[in-house]
């Protein structure tokens, strides 16, 4: 049984799929507190599902590419079955987890996407850096910056973990913080092998908008 906000079918905002037809089921629950969160209301809405019926669900939307985000999706722990069952059943998988909470037991055909989160979000002391080593290069660390101080901060842990040789990195602007231009500028100056992004969704619909 798995908590359930919402499932949509949208384009993926972000990550190196962005643009992509992707399902998405957004689970409740989350243990952080970030301060430019977009998705309170996950922290607690949502149904109860039985993992056939939430499967069925998506089998719906003939989609190949699925995403299980949240809230924190690694908050109910039935979420590795659900994530082992989709592999199985031939879906291409995408975790978006928070970064603090062990990514150990996660399917190794899952995609995972992780934040690190940074000095801005209040929640950097909750950031589990021994989930670095178990990244794989298929995989994507995320940093949401919302100032130069936590530009630099993100700079200093790519560096410190040796970052670009475990996997892809993604450098997001805090929408409505920080000018994209300012990032892109930052980051071209220092050269930085990351992957600048937009949260692509949030410029086609309105920024608020649930279910895209």
């Amino acid at each position: 049984m798995l908590k359930v906000n919402e499932i949509y079918f949208s384009i993926q905002g972000e990550s190196s799929k962005s643009g992509m037809p992707t399902v998405f089921v957004r689970l409740t629950y989350c243990n952080l507190r970030c301060s430019y969160c977009d998705s309170e209301y996950a922290f607690y809405e949502g149904k109860e599902m039985e993992l056939d019926d939430l499967v069925a669900e998506i089998k719906k939307f003939g989609c190949g590419l699925v995403e299980i985000t949240g809230g924190e999706p690694l908050f109910q722990k039935e979420s590795l079955d659900l994530m082992k069952r989709l592999c199985d059943d031939g879906f291409s998988v995408m975790l978006e987890t928070g970064g603090s909470l062990p990514v150990d037991d996660v399917d190794k055909r899952v995609m995972i996407i992780m934040d690190l989160k940074c000095p801005s979000s209040n929640m950097a002391k909750k950031n589990l850096y021994a989930n670095i080593d178990l990244m794989k290069p298929a995989d994507e660390i995320k940093f949401v910056i919302g100032s130069l101080e936590d530009y630099e901060w993100s700079k200093e842990i790519i560096s410190k973990y040796d970052l670009n040789s475990k996997c892809s990195i993604l450098f997001s602007a805090v929408f409505g913080k920080l000018e994209p231009v300012k990032l892109v500028e930052w980051i071209l100056k220092d050269k930085l092998n990351v992957r600048f992004q937009l949260q692509i969704h949030k410029y086609i619909w309105e920024p608020n908008a649930k279910g895209v």
